[in-house]
């Protein structure tokens, strides 16, 4: 059978992490209303997501797969998974079904993205590569603008529930779309490196372990303003939930802006350059946070220049991860994604301790602390050199 075009299999692919990530977008703005279909508190539902992130550091151990076996059968493996954790809430509606969905569902996401991220640097030159990727990243920011939309409306129809088996039963049809779209994986000329060797050599190559620590610090950036903007919008402002609402789609389409200037120019700027561009005006974006706290129009366009630098820093970055270590470019991509976790987690922590201590009111300890880490993201950024083979 011949290999389908790329320019078909491209939009399927999109449309296939769109409801990847609408599954993972959801459970923030409809947190209470899920709490309380499941009957727990948000305690239990701060445990759950805590287990999510949890799974998503161990993601390598099985996105590796990619490498041993195969781009499609990793593929294949991540929307398997994902949809069985989907199931389970349909067919078992309770909070343990739920917690282990989001596990399940995470691994399947992180095993998919660096399956996906190495097909396509196997096959796009690195030149064109960012914009190939920043395509695949619209369905991020889609999520937001579009998928999250869809599943409010659902709950609000038909409650908590409503969404599962809608998203169940894509998860079955992207899973038979792409064993029919993508071409078989080559047979290996040689034996498959092992789990064990293919993360060796991530965690033994300088520049790997430089571009993971960049990742990390520039996602911790981000989640220390991400984790109490809420909070300091509705303080300053006085914000109700409604306008919070709409600052979000606000959000999703400041994201949609940094793909999509990924995709002008992260390729003609150079991927290196790209990142340091957008590191740059992330910090400045941040340092102007606390300066609007009286005025409302400049926050919240300090807020979508934010969220749009940051998204254009991180889809930039993914291109060029890809070639940092191409004998081992599924596993550096799923460290990837865990180190981006790892990141968050991170953010997660120090976001509210800088937030409540009393000697730096507002938000102005968080904007320091985001320019503190995206100073070492581009110091680490500077250790990073594609790889020679």
């Amino acid at each position: 059978m011949p290999d389908r075009p790329l320019r078909v299999q491209i939009p399927a692919l999109v449309a296939v992490r769109l409801v990847f990530n609408t599954m993972i977008r959801m459970v923030y703005p409809f947190l209470s209303s899920i709490a309380n279909g499941l009957g727990v508190g948000l305690s239990a539902m701060a445990t759950a997501l805590m287990l999510r992130a949890i799974a998503g550091v161990f993601s390598p151990f099985i996105a590796s797969v990619a490498d041993s076996r195969g781009r499609k059968t990793g593929m294949l493996l991540g929307v398997l998974l994902f949809s069985i954790g989907v199931s389970l809430v349909v067919f078992w509606p309770v909070y343990p079904a739920f917690a282990l969905a989001l596990v399940f569902t995470t691994v399947g996401n992180l095993v998919f993205i660096p399956s996906l991220q190495a097909y396509l640097g196997d096959r796009i030159p690195y030149q064109r590569r960012g914009l190939v990727i920043a395509l695949t990243e619209l369905s991020w920011s889609f999520a937001f603008i579009i998928g999250v939309p869809a599943v409010g409306f659902l709950i609000a129809k038909r409650g908590w529930l409503a969404p599962f088996p809608l998203l169940g039963l894509l998860g079955l049809l992207s899973l038979g779309l792409l064993a029919w779209l993508l071409p078989r994986d080559p047979a290996p000329a040689t034996a498959p490196p092992s789990f064990l060797r293919s993360i060796g050599r991530v965690f033994s190559y300088p520049p790997a372990l430089a571009g993971l620590l960049m990742v990390a610090c520039y996602s911790t950036a981000n989640e220390v303003i991400n984790f109490v903007f809420g909070v300091w919008m509705e303080d300053a402002f006085g914000l109700v939930l409604t306008a919070l609402g709409a600052l979000t789609i606000g959000i999703g389409l400041a994201e949609l802006g940094g793909e999509s200037l990924v995709g002008a120019l992260t390729d003609r700027l150079g991927k290196q350059r790209a990142l340091a561009i957008g590191l740059t005006v992330n910090c400045l974006a941040a340092l102007v946070l606390p300066l609007t706290a009286n005025w409302l129009p400049g926050a919240v366009a300090a807020l979508m220049l934010f969220y749009l630098s940051f998204e254009f820093t991180i889809v930039s970055g993914i291109p060029l991860m890809t070639e940092v270590l191409p004998p081992a470019r599924a596993t550096l991509m799923a460290a990837h994604m865990a180190f981006i976790s790892l990141g968050r987690a991170l953010g997660d922590v120090l976001a509210p301790l800088l937030f409540s201590q009393p000697w730096i009111t507002g938000i102005t300890a968080n904007a320091l602390a985001a320019v503190l880490f995206n100073l070492l993201a581009v110091a680490a950024l500077s250790r990073v050199s594609l790889s020679p083979q």
